[in-house]
């Protein structure tokens, strides 16, 4: 049974395009013409090994054909290095082209190192030409008199080619500066000082250089707003006096609970003595009782005793006062 015509030509035309699309997946023709029509030699060999190495040539060869058209004299083997470490190669040959126009010493190697780094490289360089502003968090902080000062301060910061690679970053700046306007702050000796001349922080906080092993440069620190705040030095001592009552009275609490408790060491101890009396006493007559049975007590003697008892009584009850009726009324 023969095939339709159509049907073969069909085949064959799928089949071409199948193999047409295996062969330009392995051999760039149209970017391989593109890089010879921009003055870029660039051998096909040389892309088919770059697939074969799970190197996108596009990736590669687009941004060589930017840089030799800028001049900057870069290789195939530099921009793929790059590649395969992890690097945007594109940021990274943008970046070299904004520094030459705007006449910045950047070379690839420092860069490339700045991109692998995980900076964005063309932002710094951005950044080195228009200056960024950088607006601190309100920062309290409190003078010699007491009171709060709240202030706002806005750097403004160019990015350090030679330290972006190792350098901090943003967070270490508006903690410097921070730091700088508490200690300015600080060591005023009234917060009235600092409101009629909140450019001597910028002045002092300036002079600390504090983009010291930063990726910036500090250009200016402008004081964008002041504010005053609590009595701090008040709110403290009110705190302190309170504290002091709450001891006083813990003092006093103390010294009243040992009160108690000698008072009632006390009671007892004379209740103690009683029952000691008590028991003394009971054995009175015992012993009296012993001293007649063993003739150590005579009759007289017991009998003498006893009017000397009857006769302290009768004087007792005499000498003390009579209550009449009209008392008790």
């Amino acid at each position: 049974m023969t095939m339709d015509p159509i049907v073969t030509i069909l085949i064959i035309v799928v089949l071409a395009v199948i193999a047409l699309s295996v062969f330009l997946s392995f051999f760039p023709i149209m970017l391989w013409i593109s890089a010879l029509a921009s003055g870029v030699r660039v051998g096909i060999i040389t892309l088919v090994a770059m697939r074969l190495r799970r190197v996108v040539p596009s990736r590669i060869v687009n941004p060589l054909i930017k840089a030799s058209k800028a001049g900057l004299g870069l290789t195939i083997n530099q921009l793929e290095s790059h590649f395969l470490a992890g690097g945007n190669v594109d940021r990274v040959v943008n970046a070299l082209i904004a520094a030459q126009r705007a006449n910045i010493e950047l070379v690839f190697e420092r860069a490339a190192a700045i991109d692998l780094a995980g900076r964005d490289v063309l932002q710094a360089v951005q950044m080195s030409v228009n200056p960024r502003v950088i607006e601190t968090p309100i920062v309290a902080a409190v003078a010699k008199d007491g009171i709060e000062v709240k202030v706002k301060a806005r750097v403004t910061v160019r990015a350090n080619i030679e330290r972006l690679v190792g350098g901090a970053g943003e967070e270490t700046i508006i903690a410097r500066v921070g730091e700088g306007i508490v200690t300015t702050v600080g060591s005023s000796n009234s917060h009235k000082d600092v409101l009629e001349n909140p450019d001597m922080i910028s002045r002092t906080v300036l002079g600390k250089g504090l983009d010291a092993g930063t990726a910036f440069e500090i250009l200016s620190i402008d004081i964008a707003d002041v504010d005053v705040g609590k009595n701090i030095g008040a709110h403290l001592q009110t705190e302190q006096a309170e504290a002091d009552k709450r001891i006083a009275q813990a003092k006093a609490e103390e010294r009243r609970a040992m009160a108690v408790a000698q008072e009632q060491e006390m009671k007892a101890r004379v209740v103690e003595m009683r029952a000691r009396v008590v028991e003394s006493e009971s054995q009175v007559p015992l012993a009296m009782a012993d001293a007649l049975k063993s003739g150590k007590l005579g009759v007289l003697d017991y009998m003498n005793m006893k009017n000397i008892e009857a006769d302290t009584q009768m004087r007792s009850s005499i000498g003390k006062p009579d209550v009449t009726s009209s008392d008790k009324e």
